[in-house]
């Protein structure tokens, strides 16, 4: 059954043949292998362009800041699925990055959206303020969070968006999505009457736009992060299991609100 235009899969990104590996352009064994980190590798897959410092150095800090942050999530679910299945660590990292989606981990591309809106405003002729507190107001109105904003520990302005912000200006990326993501958060309390600061899923997108990396792509850094920090957590946890402890605490505060038969006693 034949579904849209297309009937024949076209790539840019690789081809090969009994000899050669092509990857955007370039021999892989020749050119690349050897010659590039993973970080400019990345970058290059996306675009097809070599890395310059700026982008460098701010994904690979957006990186580090994403990657760990304890037993959170999605790190439970992937120790419980490893003490479960030992035998398949690559189900139990998916089962960990199944969990990247908007409300934990993944939020840097809703965070991105908005931050993209919001300078598409101001080049229509908007102002800053103006554009920011209007898209505050509008997601207040339809009770939608506020992406990037607010932390359930890090009551004050997370400590990693201040890292990601000197970070990106030591690098010369533009700074005008972190200029927006600042307006943001100082829009967000004169609507709700109280403040949401700066998250890290907002930071990451501020930082990686200003440096010329793609909205479509935001979601990835996330996903490209959390990934290593797994595979840390399953050699530990082959080493020193905590997933079936992690199941069991999840049992010890649990009040069950269903019906039970006659006689039962829990």
């Amino acid at each position: 059954m034949k579904i849209g235009r297309e009937t024949t899969p076209k790539t840019a990104i690789s081809t090969s043949n009994a000899d050669t590996i092509v990857v955007r352009g370039k021999d892989l064994c020749q050119d690349l292998i050897g010659q590039t980190s993973f970080t400019d590798y990345f970058l290059f897959l996306l675009t097809g362009q070599a890395a310059d410092e700026t982008r460098r150095r701010v994904l690979d800090a957006t990186l580090v800041a994403i990657a760990e942050h304890g037993l959170v999530p999605s790190v439970q679910a992937a120790r419980m699925t490893y003490a479960a299945a030992p035998d398949a660590l690559q189900g139990a990292v998916a089962a960990g990055i199944l969990g990247c989606g908007s409300v934990i981990l993944g939020a840097s591309e809703t965070a991105g959206v908005l931050l993209d809106d919001i300078a598409r405003q101001v080049d229509d002729g908007k102002s800053l303020d103006a554009a920011a507190l209007e898209t505050v107001k509008t997601l207040r109105a339809e009770r939608k969070p506020i992406p990037g904003y607010g932390h359930p520990l890090h009551k004050a302005r997370d400590p990693r968006v201040n890292a990601l912000f000197s970070t990106a200006r030591e690098a010369g990326a533009d700074m005008r999505y972190v200029e927006i993501a600042e307006a943001v958060e100082k829009a967000i309390p004169q609507v709700i009457g109280k403040d949401l600061k700066l998250n890290v899923s907002a930071a990451i997108p501020a930082v990686l736009l200003g440096a010329g990396f793609p909205v479509k792509a935001l979601k990835g850094v996330p996903i490209l992060a959390r990934t290593a920090s797994l595979i840390a957590h399953m050699l530990e946890e082959s080493e020193q299991p905590c997933g079936f402890a992690l199941s069991y605490q999840a049992t010890q505060n649990l009040d069950y609100t269903g019906a039970v038969p006659a006689g039962y006693k829990g």
